[in-house]
C-alpha cells in the first residue's frame, strides 16, 4: 500500500448533515489531526439538545483546536426541500475560511441528506482536498474507499467513549454500539494493514512530488 504524508492539517471544515455523523464517520481522524482551527456546519439539530451534544463532541474531539460549531435546523430527512438555505450555509462558510482539508459524507451514501451534502461541497470548496466518511446503516451502502487513515488502538476506545458519553439521545438506537464502531475500524484497519483504520473516499486530488 503507498502511503503519502502531507503536511499537517492546520484548518478543517467538518461537515455533516446530522449531529453525530463528523463524529461517527471521523472522529478518530478528528483526534488525531491536532488542528488549530475546525469550522464546523450541520445542517440538521439546532436549536434541540442534538445542538448541545455536538458542541460538547466537537470540542472533545479537537481539544487543541478553536472550534466554530454552526448548527441549522433542516428537519432530518428534508434536505431536498431546503437545498437553496443549505447552498447558502456552505457559502457563506466558504466565504470565512480557506481550509487545509475537509471531512464531509460520500457522494455514495444512501442517505439522501448526507448525499446531497456531499454533492454540494465540490461546488463551493473547489480546489480543496475533501475526505469524504461513511457511515454504517440500514441501506448497506459501504462503498470501497480509495483512502485509509491508521487509527492507533487507543485511539479507536477514545472515540467509542466519546460517542457514548456525549451523545446519550442516541444511545437507545440498535446501531449506535461498541460493536458496530469498532468492526468497521479493524475491517478498514485489514484493508490497510492496520489494526484500525477510518476510511474516506477521494474523488478528486493534486499531488506535488517534487519534493521542493
Amino acid at each position: 500500500m503507498i502511503g503519502l504524508r502531507p503536511g499537517r492539517s492546520g484548518r478543517i471544515v467538518a461537515l455533516g448533515a446530522h449531529c453525530d455523523d463528523l463524529a461517527i464517520g471521523a472522529g478518530a481522524t478528528l483526534l488525531t489531526l491536532g488542528a488549530t482551527r475546525v469550522d464546523a456546519l450541520v445542517l440538521s439539530g439546532g436549536g434541540t439538545s442534538r445542538e448541545d451534544e455536538e458542541r460538547a463532541a466537537l470540542k472533545a474531539l479537537c481539544p487543541e483546536a478553536e472550534v466554530h460549531v454552526t448548527v441549522l435546523d433542516i428537519p432530518d430527512g428534508r434536505l431536498p426541500s431546503h437545498w437553496e438555505r443549505a447552498k447558502n450555509a456552505l457559502e457563506e462558510l466558504r466565504a470565512a475560511t480557506d481550509p487545509d482539508l475537509i471531512l464531509a459524507p460520500w457522494t455514495g451514501d444512501a442517505h439522501q441528506d448526507h448525499r446531497g451534502l456531499a454533492q454540494l461541497v465540490p461546488t463551493t470548496f473547489r480546489d480543496h482536498l475533501t475526505l469524504g466518511y461513511e457511515i454504517a446503516k440500514w441501506d448497506g451502502d459501504m462503498g470501497r474507499p480509495n483512502a485509509y487513515h491508521p487509527i492507533a488502538p487507543e485511539l479507536a476506545e477514545r472515540k467509542i467513549d466519546l460517542l457514548h458519553l456525549l451523545y446519550p439521545s442516541q444511545r437507545r438506537r440498535a446501531w449506535f454500539d461498541r460493536e458496530a464502531f469498532l468492526g468497521l475500524m479493524r475491517l478498514r484497519g485489514i484493508e490497510c494493514n492496520s489494526r484500525y483504520a477510518e476510511a474516506f473516499h477521494v474523488n478528486k486530488l493534486t499531488i506535488d512530488l517534487s519534493g521542493d
